[in-house]
């Protein structure tokens, strides 16, 4: 499914130009004919109008259902990217409320969209435009070098978000990880450095599988990941792996809530 999924977003390369020809396309790879629904009061997008550093682009979807309703996937898709379906969170726990920042690859001025699934099959979509500054980020060279990054390769950090506060119950992952888009040229070799990114990272509170993160070329180089964590959880537990083939796992203690 996962490896299907990556196909899927490869092959769903856009035209050029600052149009949204692409999201058809897309939509239909995803969807077929199912209605994706606005998601007004349901689903928020927030990112920059214009992005600081294309490179590293900040990004959060937060969604809340009615009662009796739970989301089941949460779908980033910037519709300009090389693999425009960019991050996909599939909830092992559905939850009717989530909020994920994500730090991501703009490869050029792009409409973004955030779709949530619900349990009873419907889909609602929030959207916004960011401009970026011509960096081209899916083949900028990434900023560190490719022995420094082996070195950290899947080191993990975890911290309580700032940007979450005053929730006491919101952290973001920092993640060493190089994200190869295999567009990117060695500076040295002048040769394309061969695609390697993160394709899914598990979470568990305690021994409660949480969710999945499906990842792409677009994530950025060392991707942040902000999520809210369980109250009553004393341990997180993620997984990282890697296109590669590399599994890095992780435990952290979270002490009494």
């Amino acid at each position: 499914m996962r490896r299907a999924l990556l196909a899927l977003c490869l092959a769903a390369l856009p035209a050029t130009g600052f149009a949204q020809a692409a999201w058809p396309s897309i939509r239909a790879d995803l969807y077929a004919a199912r209605s994706v629904e606005p998601g007004a009061g349901l689903v928020t997008l927030s990112a920059p109008d214009r992005a600081a550093d294309d490179r590293a682009v900040p990004m959060r979807i937060e969604a809340r259902l009615p009662f009796g309703a739970v989301i089941t996937r949460m779908t980033l898709v910037i519709d300009e990217n090389p693999m425009p379906v960019s991050a996909v969170v599939d909830f092992i726990e559905p939850t009717r409320a989530a909020a994920f920042d994500f730090t991501m690859r703009l490869n050029g001025p792009s409409p973004v969209r955030a779709i949530i699934e619900a349990d009873d099959g419907r889909l609602y979509m929030a959207e916004t435009m960011v401009k970026t500054s011509g960096l081209g980020a899916c083949a900028a060279p990434p900023v560190t070098n490719a022995t420094a990054a082996l070195a950290t390769l899947g080191q993990m950090a975890l911290s309580a978000d700032a940007a979450g506060a005053p929730d006491p119950d919101r952290v973001r992952l920092s993640i060493s990880h190089p994200s190869y888009s295999g567009l990117q040229m060695d500076q040295i070799t002048l040769l394309y450095r061969p695609a390697r990114f993160i394709e899914t990272l598990e979470v568990w509170a305690d021994e409660t599988p949480l969710f999945t993160v499906t990842g792409s070329i677009s994530l950025s180089e060392n991707p942040q990941i902000a999520f809210d964590r369980p109250h009553a959880a004393q341990a997180l537990r993620v997984r990282l792996t890697d296109t590669d083939g590399a599994v890095f796992e992780r435990r952290f203690g979270l002490g009494a809530s």
